[in-house]
């Protein structure tokens, strides 16, 4: 699995994707946080916080994410090459892991340099320091679980097709299913399991501060579930 993530890692920076990818998410978030007028601007929020990030992050995330996990396995098979990956003398399970890890570690990466915006927004609270630490720390881990859940989706969908394009619409659509569409049908429904099987009630769940272990176990069963869906995908390529 390591020899995997390492390949993959690699194969990210010996391209110009990954280094997109994380140049990317930086200029969006940035350009929305701090330049383009609105509400999502920190500078014309008039509070020290940053829940306006924590709200766009997600959706720059559904179109960033599938954009890295599209080539993990449709590329694999468009060049030929699953065949003989799924022929070494490594589990399935290790390959769909060093491919999912692979590419979560690289968007954790692109996620690092944000934590220069908690320092900029604790500096220019009043007094210094009026930011709710609390909050912040439960977003970021909510962030974090749905980075996991989305890339275990993206890394799925790269099995569907040996088109890259295919994978990362199919990607997007299912991250937008989970994330937004479930919680638009509870709407129309009213129903609140509905509610619950949606990304975005579990994500802001966390975002208040309060790590609640449905709402982790919620994240953990789709990431899991996803995965599993992977593995079996691939199994077929070798019948």
């Amino acid at each position: 699995m390591y020899a995997i993530l390492k390949k993959e890692i690699n194969s990210f920076f010996a391209s110009p994707i990954g280094y997109l990818v994380i140049a990317i998410f930086l200029l969006l978030n940035g350009l929305f946080l701090w330049l383009f007028k609105g509400d999502s601007n920190i500078l014309d929020y008039g509070f020290a916080d940053l829940s306006a990030f924590f709200l766009l992050a997600p959706w720059i995330l559904i179109f960033l994410i599938p954009t890295v996990t599209m080539r993990s396995f449709s590329d694999e098979k468009k060049q030929g090459t699953l065949e003989l990956l799924l022929t070494k003398p490594i589990t399935h399970i290790n390959i769909v892991l060093g491919k999912y890890f692979g590419a979560f570690v690289l968007i954790l990466i692109a996620l690092v340099p944000t934590l220069l915006y908690v320092y900029t927004v604790y500096q220019l609270g009043n007094p210094v320091g009026n930011l709710d630490i609390g909050s912040t720390l439960g977003s970021y881990f909510g962030l974090l679980f749905l980075i996991a859940a989305y890339t275990a989706i993206g890394v799925f969908a790269s099995t569907l097709s040996d088109n890259q394009i295919v994978a990362f619409i199919a990607s997007v659509f299912i991250c937008l299913v989970f994330y937004i569409g479930f919680e638009s049908m509870a709407d129309v429904t009213s129903s609140n399991f509905m509610e619950q099987l949606g990304m975005n009630t579990h994500y802001k769940s966390m975002s208040r501060g309060v790590l609640d272990t449905r709402d982790i176990i919620y994240f953990l069963s789709i990431t899991l579930f996803f995965l599993m869906l992977t593995k079996l995908n691939i199994n077929k390529e070798m019948k």
